[in-house]
């Protein structure tokens, strides 16, 4: 055999070995696998009565894998102890439950894995499955149906329990916050729409939450709650509907904390503004304060001179039925510099005014050293008012479409409260854009509840443009930015000029909330005029 050929032959042998491994590693099967497992048998079987035992068994046709347990899982009545269910983050034929709490007698128990059942190979989900047992003589047949619906937001949150307390001579209204339910299930990823089933006949309080640590009891802070406002009698054959809403938190102050010199934080939870902040330390005469609340975060500021030769003061803080003391560390820390900055910038709206904070509190401004100029040098005249709480000065001035607007600040037109003064000339520039640039949206309101309060929002449901109507006419949003709207209109019932959510403890229910859609976007230089017609609640 010559050299040449046997090169050849073990060029065809590798040739084809190599190919045999590729067609090994990359299999070209058929049609792609779309089915769900099969069940081929429960063990006790779904449905059983008198239940005893401690383990349930569900054998399938093929690999299973359980996806998110933890979020899909429902179980009703839920249990103190959760059970230990396998396979965890492997792959197997079966589904082990294993019932660690103690079961009530004569109780309709039921398992719903919602979609967490999958095949291993493709994801395939088993949808829904629900394994019931009694440990009685017969199985609690009885539904309550109904509907979540968000208060304020167009879309209800995901995942949102609903659940039924049996009122009996046990119940009070603070059960929601101490004990778990007695029937719950969930909505899942994709309904709106929920059933509650296997119920007993009996008197229940009918409730949802947004349950954001899955405890399965109402925390104000974190939780989103809805309830209907009078008990229900199962059986029935009413549909109910729900709205979902974050309660305004109790007022709760925290500890103070000297952050810079003479500048204490008071963080808080709920409303600030009947918030009271007394010193109960002695002060001298000349003892003066200011409050500032920071933008961002619930947090006030006390500022204070002069300075005190202490090592801590000792404050109260009030707030309607609220009344605690603290005290804060005093430590000696430089104190904070005056620096001013724009809180307007760039292009603002003809209704728009221009404003700018500060560092420190503000507490004088002459006028005088400030001059306001257009883009053909003219002199533009100004008002000007401070908001003490936001240390925010507002200029207000008559504005016209596509023009330039400087301000000139000389050194020393502002002064705070540590006597501090700028010594910079500044300067400030805005400007306003052509009419041209805009659209604007003529609203008809048919049927509507007076006053009300109407929104243009953006797909999140954030506000844009707001305006309030306290009688049946047309309403106007002018200059709106090109872009896509919804609708939201708040029936103001109280009159107040704000949204009100609701409270459960008081048995209050939010404020009705209704939603249109702009079924065309908003165009430059083009009006939109949108009919809304409300149907009477």
């Amino acid at each position: 055999m010559t050299k040449t050929l046997s090169n050849f032959i073990l060029l065809v042998f590798f040739s084809a070995l190599f190919i045999n491994c590729a067609n090994r590693g990359n299999p070209e099967g058929g049609p792609k696998d779309e089915l769900p497992p099969e069940i081929l048998k429960t063990f006790p079987e779904n449905y059983s009565t008198n239940f005893e035992g401690n383990e349930i068994k569900i054998t399938f046709n093929e690999f299973i894998k359980i996806k998110d347990l933890q979020k899909q899982l429902i179980i009703s009545p839920p249990m103190k102890i959760q059970p230990e269910i396998k396979p965890i983050g492997g792959a197997s034929k079966f589904i082990s439950i294993k019932i660690i709490d103690t079961l009530q007698p004569n109780t309709t128990y039921a398992f719903n894995f919602g979609n967490s059942i999958q095949d291993n190979n493709e994801g395939n989900p088993y949808p829904y499955y629900r394994y019931v047992l009694s440990t009685g003589d017969y199985i609690d047949s009885l539904k309550v149906n109904g509907t979540i619906i968000d208060a304020y937001y167009k879309e209800p949150e995901t995942f949102v329990n609903v659940a039924l307390y049996e009122v009996d001579s046990t119940f009070t209204d603070s059960i929601i916050y101490k004990e778990v339910p007695k029937y719950i299930t969930n909505t899942l990823d994709s309904l709106t729409t929920f059933s509650i089933e296997n119920v007993k006949a009996g008197k229940y309080m009918l409730m949802a939450l947004k349950d954001n640590n899955g405890d399965n009891k109402f925390q104000q802070k974190t939780d989103q709650v809805a309830f209907h406002k009078e008990f229900i009698e199962v059986p029935t054959d009413t549909s109910y509907t729900l709205k979902l809403f974050k309660e305004n938190l109790d007022f709760k102050a925290e500890k103070p904390k000297l952050i810079s010199g003479e500048k204490i934080l008071f963080g808080y939870a709920g409303d600030y503004t009947t918030m009271k902040i007394d010193i109960q330390s002695e002060v001298p005469n000349d003892f003066e304060y200011k409050i500032t609340k920071d933008q961002e975060t619930d947090t006030l500021y006390y500022w204070y001179r002069p300075k005190l030769e202490v090592d801590s003061l000792i404050f109260k803080i009030i707030n309607n039925d609220y009344e605690k003391e603290y005290t804060a560390r005093i430590s000696e820390q430089e104190r904070d510099s005056l620096i001013i900055k724009e809180v307007t910038s760039g292009s603002i709206g003809l209704n728009e005014a221009f404003k700018i904070t500060a560092s420190t509190p503000l507490t004088y401004f002459d006028a005088s050293k400030v001059t306001l100029i257009d883009k053909d040098s003219a002199n533009v005249d100004f008002k000007t008012m401070l908001d003490t709480i936001n240390n925010i000065y507002t200029f207000d001035f008559k504005k016209t479409y596509d023009n330039q607007y400087a301000f000139m600040v000389e050194p020393e037109a502002f002064e705070d409260f540590f006597d501090g003064i700028t010594t910079d000339t500044l300067s400030f520039n805005i400007s306003t854009r052509k009419e041209s640039d805009f659209g604007y949206a003529r609203l008809t309101l048919i049927g509507a509840e007076y006053p009300v309060i109407i929104q243009l929002t953006d797909n999140k449901g954030e506000v844009k443009y707001e305006k309030y109507s306290s009688k049946p006419e047309q309403v106007d949003f002018l200059d709106l930015n090109p872009g896509k709207y919804d609708i939201r209109v708040i029936h103001d019932t109280n009159g107040n000029k704000k949204y009100d959510t609701g409270n459960y403890l008081n048995k209050i229910q939010p404020e009705r909330v209704s939603h249109f859609e702009m079924k065309d976007d908003v165009r430059a230089n083009w009006g939109l005029s949108p009919t809304l017609n409300f149907t009477k609640q």
